[in-house]
């Protein structure tokens, strides 16, 4: 009697205790919602990237930068052309030479002044300057064109590296924001899953053992939500420095799609690698090299003469009359450096060991980028694995979950069953987005490895997370 009593004591309580803990899996989003029930919609990427690509303080300066540098193209040119100076003196001088040496031998007037030694003179003068032949000038020209086009490609690769940086931190602001939201539904159904350990426990029908691991699991979700909301402060924040804009990604529980079809790269890896010749990084290693190529064949110039037209006017007003005069010359001057110590062969010397450098810099740019294209290749081919592998997993993890909580209420399972299948659950969903995010990152990466990340690519990448948050307002909706 004692026995049936034990046992009808514990199904009644069993009973009590089957609409606490036999419930159906149904997980919805614990954060606050609006009226509507439609999530805020994400920030638009491709808008964001426009914004930093204006806002940002550091592309600004290699903007203006690369205006100055611009600059060295009329300043090469201008020495080709006529150069005009203009030059005015006084000059007081006090001689000692054969007039003031011999005075009585120049009894006129007119060398009063000059027998005297002491004269003054006020002067000006034109005198223009037109290059006939220059090598090293014509030369320069080129230089300062290729130059003009480095650091053009400079403001390029600075603003594809900011691209870069704004979707990599926008995905972390997105994964954090959604994982937020599911560790923030798996606390709350933690909460409710220890107050049925403990309510079990005090009815004297719970394990103590079930009421700990509940209380554990709990803490644990507890300090990922935090770390979590740490990550998503730290994306916004970033977002906000470099777009200027202050953004918000509101937490949202989202759902793993039923099927997301992601089509793999099709095309061979030997297209991919010839398409890094397009890499910004690979353009401006080649001109850098060309600049180097061209500073050498300037400074050989240098030992070239050089042969100007010199026309100039002169007008000197003196207290000698013999010195004041009105002088107009035209004269053809060629100049040919002959031996300067050394120089010039150091400085050939010199700028060939740099235009050296500049080959292997663009081969080692060229391999980086190939480097790059097959990293990202690959990465992306496991990561959609992982994302068809996850989908699936989730699903089972879902139907393990009710499973759990079925065999639970049948006294087949217990609490700590029921309380691994939820956080596996959970667990793989964040898994997917944070898998999901890692492709769209190397998908990005190797857009700007090839030369494509462009505003299309961008909207790829936007679409791909619509699609998810689509899924998830279906199935919550």
């Amino acid at each position: 009697m004692r026995m049936i009593h034990r046992w009808v004591l514990t199904g009644c309580l069993a009973a009590l205790t089957t609409s606490i803990q036999a419930q159906p899996l149904k997980i919805e989003s614990p954060v606050a919602e609006s009226e509507s029930a439609t999530p805020a919609p994400l920030p638009p990427l491709s808008q964001l990237v426009a914004l930093a690509l204006s806002y940002d303080s550091g592309l600004q300066s290699q903007r203006l930068d690369s205006q100055s540098v611009a600059q060295e193209v009329p300043m090469a040119q201008a020495g080709l052309r006529p150069r005009l100076d203009a030059t005015a003196a006084y000059r007081y001088t006090d001689a000692d030479n054969i007039y003031t040496d011999n005075p009585g031998d120049y009894p006129d007037e007119v060398y009063d002044d000059r027998v005297s030694g002491k004269t003054r003179d006020t002067s000006w003068e034109l005198r223009m300057t037109q290059p006939l032949f220059s090598l090293e000038r014509w030369r320069r020209v080129g230089k300062a064109q290729a130059q003009m086009d480095a650091a053009t490609l400079q403001v390029a690769v600075a603003e594809r590296d900011l691209a870069v940086k704004v979707v990599e931190t926008y995905l972390d602001a997105y994964q954090a924001s959604r994982k937020l939201g599911l560790l923030i539904a798996q606390r709350e159904s933690l909460v409710l899953q220890q107050r049925q350990a403990q309510r079990a426990y005090d009815l004297g029908i719970g394990d103590r053992i079930n009421l700990l691991e509940s209380r554990s699991r709990l803490d644990q979700a507890v300090a990922d939500q935090t770390s979590a909301e740490n990550d998503l402060a730290n994306a916004l924040s970033d977002l906000e420095r470099l777009t200027g804009t202050p953004l918000n990604f509101d937490p949202e529980l989202v759902d793993t799609p039923e099927k997301l079809d992601i089509a793999p790269e099709t095309r061979p890896l030997e297209s991919w690698l010839a398409q890094t010749q397009d890499n910004v990084q690979v353009l401006l290693a080649a001109e850098q090299q060309r600049v180097a190529q061209i500073d050498t064949d300037v400074r050989s110039a240098t030992r070239y003469p050089e042969l100007n037209l010199v026309v100039g006017y002169s007008d000197v007003d003196s207290n000698d009359a013999l010195r004041t005069s009105n002088d107009l010359t035209a004269s053809i001057e060629m100049n040919l450096p002959i031996y300067q110590g050394g120089y010039t062969s150091a400085s050939i010397r010199q700028g060939e060991l740099t235009a050296m450098a500049g080959t292997a810099s663009v081969e080692n740019a060229q391999r980086l980028a190939q480097q790059e294209v097959r990293k990202r290749l690959r990465s992306m081919q496991g990561d959609l694995r992982q994302i068809e592998a996850l989908q699936r997993s989730v699903e089972s993890g879902s139907l393990f979950l009710q499973a759990a909580i079925r065999g639970e209420s049948l006294g087949l399972r217990d609490l700590v069953d029921v309380l691994d299948a939820r956080s596996s659950l959970y667990d793989l969903r964040i898994r997917f987005i944070e898998t999901l995010c890692l492709y769209l990152k190397d998908r990005t990466y190797l857009d700007a490895a090839v030369g494509q990340l462009d505003t299309s690519a961008l909207t790829d990448v936007a679409n791909i997370l619509a699609r998810v948050e689509q899924a998830s307002s279906g199935r919550t909706g």
